[in-house]
């Protein structure tokens, strides 16, 4: 079994943000074959919708996390969607308010694009608060396909 190092976005805007996410962690850390090598400190940010930012809508609570598994990415993405249920996800409305979320952003070597899993994930670059918190804890770490997360987090400044 290969562990691949795998890097995972959380967001939480529903409920007690930071317990769930925590217990998130938790449950992460104890899936088989994976061990946690960094968390990142949470950040506030604003709701994102289809539409854009929603200042309306409760903020978020984003952090990121970088572990090694040996999990295959489809039965990761399988325990990931077990610990968002556990913890209180409902699959209403997508990119809808939500007790927990938990995106595989990216997993070393590993390349899919299937109707259940993209990865590297396809909207990570574009996202401030999944590359803030990644350049937190690994102020070397690149996207594959996209580059320096440093880099993509400058150009997302200068964009807006």
């Amino acid at each position: 079994m290969t562990s691949r190092r795998t890097v995972l976005a959380l967001g939480s805007n529903l409920g007690e943000r930071r317990p769930t996410m925590l217990e998130a962690v938790r449950r992460i850390a104890d899936l088989p074959t994976t061990e946690l090598q960094a968390i990142s400190e949470p950040i506030d940010t604003v709701a994102v919708k289809p539409e854009g930012e929603d200042p309306t809508a409760p903020k978020y609570l984003n952090s990121v996390v970088i572990l090694t598994t040996a999990l295959a990415p489809e039965t990761l993405l399988d325990e990931l969607h077990r610990i968002e249920a556990d913890l209180g996800r409902v699959r209403a409305e997508r990119w809808g308010d939500r007790t927990l979320d938990i995106d595989i952003v990216t997993m070393e070597g590993v390349v899919i694009d299937s109707a259940r899993l993209t990865l590297p994930h396809p909207r990570a670059h574009e996202r401030r608060f999944v590359l803030e918190p990644w350049a937190s804890i690994d102020p070397d770490a690149e996207l594959p396909g996209r580059g320096r997360v440093d880099e993509l987090l400058r150009r997302l400044g200068e964009g807006g």
